[in-house]
């Protein structure tokens, strides 16, 4: 799941594990990108490299993953569409699917959760992602999950209808 900070990512991961390991009796872990950074990535910044060297651990920690039958949820803001490609030949495209979690900048910045926009604002923070630094938003996303549409568990919804139609449920 790529989509600018605040668009509903990480609330969507989890909600959409809790149903595949309920529902279809899946074994899922959720591959956040902010909990990461904490462990494998914490030696990294938000320079354009740092991101995508990010990027490259987490969909390598996805491959392994998946071929030991495990679905990874990645929630990853993932700015760059070189990354998500590239991720999507280190998974393999029959285990890939892009999902684009589309909020606009104006209604990331009013969520601001963890108060970053505000931060970037005010220049507290720098390479933030939509503000200092590029959201690159995918072209052609196998599935479009709007979470300005409605709730978190409609994007839920949204989201399994698109993955039965791509034939992962």
């Amino acid at each position: 799941m790529t989509g600018l900070p605040g668009s509903g990512k990480s609330t969507i991961a989890l909600l959409l594990k809790k149903r595949l390991e309920e529902g279809y009796g899946r074994f899922v872990e959720v591959l956040d990108g902010d909990e990461i950074r904490k462990g494998l990535s914490r030696d990294l910044g938000l320079s354009k490299e740092d991101r995508e060297e990010h990027a490259r651990r987490v969909s390598y920690l996805a491959k392994v993953l998946s071929r030991n039958g495990v679905i990874s949820v990645v929630a990853l803001i993932s700015p760059y569409r070189a990354s998500r490609e590239s991720a999507r030949e280190t998974i393999g495209p029959d285990r890939f699917v892009e999902v684009y979690v589309k909020a606009s900048l104006a209604t990331c910045e009013k969520r601001d959760p963890k108060g970053l926009y505000a931060k970037a604002r005010k220049g507290e923070i720098n390479n933030m992602t939509g503000i200092q630094d590029p959201y690159e938003a995918p072209p052609s996303p196998q599935i479009v999950v709007d979470t300005e549409a409605g709730s978190p568990e409609r994007s839920v919804e949204d989201l399994l209808t698109g993955l039965k139609r791509l034939g992962f449920l």
